[in-house]
């Protein structure tokens, strides 16, 4: 016999098998009663759930191409006028083809199609699910008859709601493909799948290590893995149910953008700017509605920080805790907020002020840094403490060792009457002023050492309508400094000697002082100077006036003393300022300038005598006389 002989005989016999096997299972799929496999499929569901279910629906079965039963309208647990725990489309229950070809019928595993989870909480706490976990937790019981019982369930197409009436909870999870697994020879439980929440598909895996003592509310282990685009959570530990639910271990969140995170939850909007990447690891304990994190290290928008944090979440969540870091950026935060108007670059931005999210939440929390920016200010090392309540934001800080000196006070943000309250209390005491005043108000015309003081409130829609209701007080003492951008002396020595030659531009240089004092008063958005004097060297100053903050304009009436002069008597000078804060008008007063001219004389004493023809001309001739050449220094060539 040759070997392709041989070999066509084996396919012979093997096809006659195959063709053997296929007649017996279509015989079968006849002779297969289909009230003995429901019966044989309630029980094998009742010794894995504890629970017999509910087949309302035809059955059918099928061997290609596997051998299974499918069951419609099946529903677990729950009472005849409630809504069920668990109702599904279709049940299909895979069959093991030997047992079958013994005359058993054992389920492989188990399929629920379009099944509906339904989970309700009574205000007492106690779910709709108890009942039926606890007839599970004596179906898993060492000693418990399991044999022949299956260990798998995949759902597909299924459906979660959840509804807390007392904590206003109505969540729904749709799209629902999961893998449930409990092997019969461990004690552990796995579970694998994915949905989509708030449009947002989501994949997720749960790993007890003691399924019974799970159930039972007993210690077990925990590991829990969820991944979605907006947010990513690990949490490796320990849980137990006994008395409260508490669970312990290593929890891990990180989110491209925290913002948008919470926006995805559905729960809280969180005002300003900022908020992007997240990243926190930390040892949890979480008991009943409290979550203490220990050993917290957190990263938000590059900020880096270590502390613990306290998280309350029975009804208003409120967070608590103490961070440490070496610097800190809250530039991201207040860049969300426009002051100026995007047309003009002096006019205060209209649009509506937005506080969302300061209601949602109470925060309590305490910051340390070696330094701290904001926007173009750099304070050196600062402690900071942030409290919100009742949708009101107050940042106090305790002591900042900032600019030269220390730094303290408070600000406070919150919603009023259809737009914003804020509250301004500051004080800088011993700083460098020039860094002070140009890092925060953007002020770069003052030098010198000083304190700061400044209490101001306001309420409005806008920044426009806050500025109109602006009342409190600010005050500077400066010493040993300069006002930059002008030379006053160099300006009065000018117009000591030639008043009517023009003022020409003087907007350079600096002029020196030895004290400076400035004290304000503001009442619905009008600045008043209640006192403002300057006393240098060789000049004095001394200004009254308003100015406006809607506005933004000035209104100013002064006076400038030259004190060393060669004249027996000091040169005195009137002035006004006038027009926008970004380009005031400097304006010597005219009178007083004429008054000292030696070329206006003739005209005055003319105007005395009534014959000014003469004088005027020579009043003229001397105005537009060239100026005489400048002397060469003595032994020059």
């Amino acid at each position: 016999m040759t070997a392709a002989t041989g070999l066509k005989r084996l396919a012979i016999a093997v096809a006659g098998l195959v063709a053997a096997a296929f007649v017996t299972l279509i015989g079968l799929s006849f002779l297969i009663p289909t009230e003995a496999v429901r019966d044989a499929v309630k029980k094998d569901i009742q010794a894995v759930a504890g629970v017999s279910p509910t087949l309302r629906g035809p059955a059918s079965v099928s061997l290609f191409p596997h051998a299974s039963v499918t069951f419609h309208d099946v529903v677990l647990g729950g009472e005849a006028d409630t809504t069920p725990p668990l109702q599904a489309a279709e049940l299909t229950a895979r069959l093991r083809y030997f047992p079958l070809l013994a005359g058993r019928i054992e389920i492989a595993d188990v399929m629920l199609v379009q099944p509906t989870v339904n989970v309700t909480v009574s205000p007492d706490g106690q779910s709709n699910w108890s009942k039926l976990l606890t007839s599970f937790a004596h179906a898993v019981e060492p000693g418990a008859d399991r044999s022949g019982s299956f260990s798998e369930i995949v759902v597909h197409g299924g459906s979660v709601t959840v509804h807390d009436a007392e904590k206003h909870i109505n969540e729904r999870l749709d799209n629902l493909e999961a893998q449930l697994a409990w092997p019969a020879i461990s004690r552990s439980f796995a579970a694998n799948g994915r949905f989509v929440w708030n449009n947002e598909p989501v994949n997720v895996s749960l790993t007890l290590s003691d399924f019974l003592a799970a159930l039972t509310g007993q210690h077990s282990g925990v590991k829990f893995r969820l991944a979605s685009a907006p947010l990513n959570a690990t949490f490796d530990g320990a849980a137990t149910d006994q008395p409260t639910l508490k669970l312990v271990g290593t929890l891990g969140i990180d989110s491209p953008s925290l913002r948008q995170a919470m926006q995805w939850t559905g729960k809280h909007k969180l005002p300003f700017g900022g908020f992007g990447r997240f990243a926190l690891r930390a040892q949890s304990n979480m008991d009943a509605n409290v979550v203490s994190l220990t050993n917290v290290n957190v990263e938000l928008d590059g900020n880096r920080a270590e502390g613990v944090l306290t998280l309350a979440t029975d009804g208003h969540h409120a967070l608590q805790g103490t961070l440490a870091s070496d610097s800190l950026d809250f530039t991201p935060y207040v860049s969300g907020v426009r002051v100026m108007a995007t047309n003009t670059t002096r006019a205060w931005d209209r649009l509506p002020i937005a506080l969302d999210g300061l209601a949602a939440f109470d925060l309590d929390l305490r910051l340390s840094a070696n330094s701290i920016k904001v926007a173009s200010a750099q304070l050196g090392r600062t402690a900071v403490a942030l409290n919100m309540r009742g949708g009101r934001l107050n940042v106090t800080i305790g002591e900042s060792q900032s600019f030269g000196g220390l730094a303290q006070g408070s600000f406070g943000l919150g919603s009023a009457d259809g737009g914003v309250a804020v509250s301004t209390h500051l004080q800088f005491v011993d700083v460098d002023l020039a860094s002070c005043l140009g890092q925060i108000f953007g002020l770069h015309k003052l030098e010198g050492r000083g304190t700061l003081a400044l209490d101001v409130e306001g309420a409005g829609d806008s920044v426009w309508a806050l500025t109109r209701t602006l009342n409190g007080t600010a005050s500077v003492d400066a010493h040993d400094g300069a006002l930059a951008g002008i030379n006053v002396e160099q300006l009065l020595r000018r117009l000591e000697k030639r008043p009517l030659s023009g003022n020409g531009d003087f907007r350079s240089g600096r002029t020196p002082f030895d004290h400076l004092v400035l004290n304000l008063k503001i009442e619905q958005g009008m600045v008043s100077i209640v006192d403002l004097h300057i006393d240098g060297p060789s000049v004095r100053l001394k200004v009254a006036g308003q100015a406006s903050v809607p506005s933004r304009d000035l209104d100013l009436r002064g006076k400038a003393t030259l004190v060393s002069t060669d004249t027996a008597e000091a040169f005195e000078l009137p002035f006004a300022v006038e027009g926008p804060w970004d380009d005031p008008l400097v304006l010597p007063d005219a009178s007083s300038l004429i008054r000292h001219s030696d070329a206006a004389a003739p005209l005055l004493e003319a105007v005395k005598k009534h014959s000014a023809g003469d004088a005027v001309r020579s009043v003229i001739d001397q105005l537009f006389a060239a100026p005489p050449p400048a002397q060469a220094p003595a032994g020059a060539q």
